[in-house]
């Protein structure tokens, strides 16, 4: 490969562009970004950087003496890719022709219909999000979260931290059930009312009100949330549009094989576009998550380095941690097909607790609250029987 062309410029593009000059790769090296920031941590948007003890130099992804000697062409999106020459077209009309190409465009923050231009209404994935949101957290202010998601947790934290006063809404009857199963999403969204924060769940959102500038949140029970600000946190969709036409498999995002090859020669994924096949579940998932958009784009690297001859190690299960109201949240593995959930130290009511889950009596997943020493135990089991 004379050229590669990694198009996404976050902590998967980074990681990718990382993983092909350490494998070895001196070719040329493109990496396209549509943000005009260099590479960043977002894990701190929802939490520090929002709190503002962290800066915006604190979010640097890259070393002061790292030199991948690679072309950086940001502030543009892609906007298409020819399947036959792996051409990635740019907003900006410019078009790189590339030998191999790795997708790690990410996701973009899902908004409320009919909100755009009130004033006061915050989605939360990029740094400008977080500038924006930021500004307008001071004590006092009516917060109203929308979505008690781990970012959606965070963030009313984060604000709850500050001063200010803060309701959660979830549609969901309880919060987290998907990604930590009922009993366990019961525990972790008990955090809320431990401290004081409103969370109001099974009812979904009508609508806001206001002219200008947000007033309330209207909820579909008939029920009216003032709220100074309001904060989105109802999902991401997968930035894989412009791979229409390009042949590319599309589904939850970009159909890859379980190394991160597409049903493209020459072009991988990885991040939180892309949907991996996961031969333990015996389907395709798309994982967002910081570990695995690292992990996932070195696998995929080494795919398209070896241009299929071999298959390169499947990474191991998927682990995030989340910090809410002081507490250490961290989760390894799939909640989804276990049959029960015990826990193994601590208790539920304390929220320090380490819970083990399990399929058929074989552990598939781990929970830890405050409990980082045993999680990394178990951790560490999962991977080795995985």
């Amino acid at each position: 490969m004379r050229t590669v062309a990694v198009v996404g410029a976050s902590l998967a593009g980074l990681s990718a562009a990382r993983s092909l000059r350490r494998r070895g790769y001196d070719g040329r090296l493109a990496l396209i970004g549509d943000e005009p920031h260099r590479p960043y941590d977002r894990p701190p948007l929802s939490k520090e950087f929002l709190a503002g003890t962290v800066d915006e130099t604190d979010l640097a992804l890259e070393t002061d003496d790292e030199d991948l000697d690679a072309d950086w062409l940001l502030g543009t999106r892609a906007v298409a890719l020819d399947p036959t020459t792996r051409a990635v077209r740019l907003t900006d009309g410019r078009e790189i022709r590339a030998d191999g190409v790795v997708v790690a465009t990410g996701a973009a923050a899902r908004t409320l219909p009919g909100t755009q231009g009130l004033a006061g209404v915050h989605t939360l994935r990029t740094l400008d999000d977080a500038r924006a949101l930021r500004a307008e957290l001071t004590p006092g202010v009516r917060l109203v979260v929308i979505g008690a998601g781990f970012v959606g947790a965070e963030v009313a934290s984060t604000a709850h931290g500050l001063g200010l006063d803060v309701t959660v809404v979830e549609a969901a009857t309880t919060p987290l059930a998907g990604p930590l199963g009922a009993a366990m999403g019961a525990v972790v969204s008990g955090l809320h009312t431990d401290h004081g924060v409103r969370l109001l769940c099974g009812v979904g959102v009508k609508g806001l009100s206001g002219e200008r500038r947000v007033t309330a949140v209207l909820l579909e029970d008939g029920r009216t949330v003032p709220a100074d600000v309001v904060v989105a946190g109802v999902g991401a969709r997968p930035c894989v549009t412009w791979l229409t036409g390009s042949g590319i498999a599309l589904g939850d995002g970009v159909t890859c094989a379980s190394d991160g090859r597409t049903s493209l020669p020459g072009v991988v994924a990885a991040g939180d576009c892309a949907d991996w096949y996961d031969p333990g579940a015996g389907r395709h998932r798309r994982v967002e998550h910081w570990t695995s958009a690292r992990e996932r784009a070195d696998t995929a690297v080494a795919a398209l380095l070896a241009g299929g001859a071999a298959r390169p190690e499947a990474p191991g299960p998927p682990y995030f941690w989340s910090d809410q109201y002081g507490v250490r949240i961290q989760f390894a593995g799939h909640a989804a097909g276990a049959d029960s959930v015990t826990v193994e130290e601590g208790g539920a009511e304390s929220r320090d607790v380490l819970a083990v889950y399990r399929r058929a009596g074989h552990p598939v997943a781990v929970l830890g609250m405050n409990r980082a020493r045993l999680f990394t135990r178990w951790r560490r089991l999962l991977a080795a029987a995985s």
